[in-house]
């Protein structure tokens, strides 16, 4: 019996289905595809936190930075560098704390550009 995957997973993984005494089909991706695979990893895990609970969704919270962990590096950059923009975005723009939801925005007549 074969199952398909056809998807990028965590290093570790070829090594845990040679303990369960199977047998993995891997290859190595170019850049062009592992950055590919990497959004569509990224998309699979925001899925996946939306319908997690409890300890679950912070299991699937890990997995998705571990993506853009990964989407970082890429791009010659770290983690790190997307933490110190975050801190630099939440004072010039604040952060999601105070739960305000924008209905929408109303133009004075008299304004116009």
């Amino acid at each position: 019996m074969e199952k398909t995957y056809n998807k990028l997973v965590r290093d570790n993984i070829p090594d845990i289905i040679r303990n369960n005494r199977e047998i993995p089909i891997t290859r190595v991706l170019d850049n062009d595809e592992y950055k590919l695979e990497l959004e569509k990893k990224l998309y699979e895990e925001y899925k996946e936190v939306i319908d997690a609970k409890g300890m679950n969704r912070i299991e699937e919270l890990a997995d998705m930075l571990e993506v853009i962990s990964a989407l970082a590096i890429l791009e010659g950059r770290t983690l790190e560098d997307i933490n110190l923009v975050a801190k630099q975005k939440k004072l010039k723009r604040g952060s999601f704390e105070k739960r305000i939801f924008l209905e929408r925005v109303k133009v004075p007549e008299h304004y116009h550009e």
